[in-house]
């Protein structure tokens, strides 16, 4: 039972790229269409499929599945999530240069936090919300010893990333904080928000996935080859609603250019959360 809870942890199934564009056209032509658009849920129907290449990801002995239904809110078609004492994703397979496209954005609201979710414990391993980016495994390039500590996760838990990103909305844990994961240290859980202040608004986040890789393991990014979103709530046993918008990956951004785009109109919250993590 704990080993697939644990797979669950490790999602090492390649999961999507991608990144938002909550002003997408502003956006796309600051970045002269230089976006990788991932996750663009907002030119589906409510109700509808999902974009091409996402798929559900479900772990055999976590027979209750969280919720996720493309819904309307506000002006824009976004994944809705609806998690209670349950554990499942939604995944992309995907095969994107960090070096090229370093900066990932997306949107997303949450309706509360989990009181018992705590990062540092394998039964407090839940959240909200999280985006989680993994990475390509070459073992040319990794060494003996990590191998080894690889193999032993497989043997246990199955096919795991021997890197990935995990962004998370987490309960009381720092902003910018890196944790790692409570059951692999192949997993590194990065705070991108915290607390309950911004709660029940859209908030738009941008990360530099390659810095952050670099910061987390102190070595260069393979290529990702996967994204996922997921609300989970299984160890804790609560329950969380949370909403996913579009993910874009893009170039890096000058400072020029990040500056111009920081004047586009958005909720001043959200602006701020941006100028916190570009500006």
């Amino acid at each position: 039972m704990e080993s697939d809870e644990n797979s669950k942890r490790l999602i090492a199934t390649g999961l999507g790229i991608a990144m938002w564009l909550f002003i997408a056209p502003a956006w796309l032509m600051a970045e002269g269409g230089t976006a990788l658009e991932v996750g663009k849920f907002s030119a589906s129907e409510p109700g509808g499929r999902l974009p091409d290449g996402w798929k559900p990801l479900t772990f055999k002995k976590i027979p209750t599945l969280t919720t996720y239904e493309l819904v309307r809110d506000g002006e824009h078609v976004v994944v809705k999530a609806m998690s209670d004492a349950s554990a499942s994703g939604l995944t992309k397979e995907v095969r994107i240069d960090p070096k090229e496209f370093p900066v990932v954005r997306w949107r997303w609201k949450v309706d509360h936090l989990l009181k018992n979710s705590d990062a540092t414990r394998k039964d407090g391993d839940d959240y909200p919300a999280r985006l989680y980016i993994t990475f390509e495994y070459d073992p040319d390039k990794v060494s003996m010893s990590k191998k080894l500590k690889h193999k032993a996760g497989q043997i246990l838990f199955g096919d795991i990333p021997i890197g990935a990103i995990n962004y998370i909305w987490e309960r009381r844990a720092p902003v910018g904080e890196i944790i790692d994961n409570a059951y692999t240290d192949f997993v590194k859980m990065v705070v991108v928000e915290s607390g309950p202040h911004n709660l029940g608004i859209w908030i738009n986040e941008s990360r530099n996935i390659y810095e952050d890789y670099k910061k987390a393991f102190g070595e260069e990014p393979p290529m990702i080859n996967g994204v996922t979103i997921m609300s989970d709530t299984d160890n804790t046993k609560e329950r969380a609603i949370a909403y996913y918008g579009d993910i874009v990956f893009i170039k890096a951004l000058l400072r020029s250019q990040q500056l111009r785009q920081h004047k586009q109109p958005c909720n001043p919250r959200g602006c701020l959360i941006y100028c916190r993590t570009n500006c």
